[in-house]
């Protein structure tokens, strides 16, 4: 089952950027981006999440949030454009959560008006095949990582 998350999940959001960051930066403005700010004062304009629940727990979730120039992801394209955070517990993957979620989060996005979706990813990650199949191209590259891009059809 998938639920739309809010600010409660917000400490679930937190340890699931375990799962979904592990880079391995090059540049040195890069590795001092914080991570929290990927769910620090969740609830605002932009902020999207979806859970996935197992039974009663929850094993994944995906979410998207937009950030400022002055304040970017890691996955930045545009102020304009949400940056997607996906994650499975290690225990859960395989079963196909992820494109789950993924298929969702991006119907969700341009329900909400977006014209398209980033992310970042290392271009050995196993996930890299999945957002391929759901239209994702590399615009950008930073530190190693690939920068993807997504129009959405709203």
């Amino acid at each position: 089952m998938i639920r739309r998350g809010d600010a409660n999940d917000t400490a679930f959001l937190r340890d699931m950027l375990r799962h979904a960051y592990y880079w391995r930066w090059e540049e040195p403005e890069l590795r001092d981006l914080p991570v929290s700010r990927y769910v620090e004062g969740w609830g605002r304009p932009g902020d999207r999440a979806l859970i996935l629940i197992e039974g009663f727990q929850p094993v994944a979730a995906a979410w998207y949030r937009l950030f400022t120039e002055t304040h970017p992801g890691y996955g930045f394209v545009d102020e304009q454009t949400p940056e997607l955070t996906i994650a499975v517990v290690p225990s859960r993957r395989g079963r196909g959560y992820g494109a789950e979620l993924l298929t969702s989060l991006l119907a969700q996005a341009g329900e909400d008006g977006f014209a398209a979706i980033s992310l970042s990813v290392e271009p050995d990650n196993p996930a890299l095949a999945l957002y391929e199949r759901h239209g994702f191209e590399k615009v950008g590259e930073r530190g190693g990582a690939w920068i993807m891009r997504a129009d959405l059809d709203r």
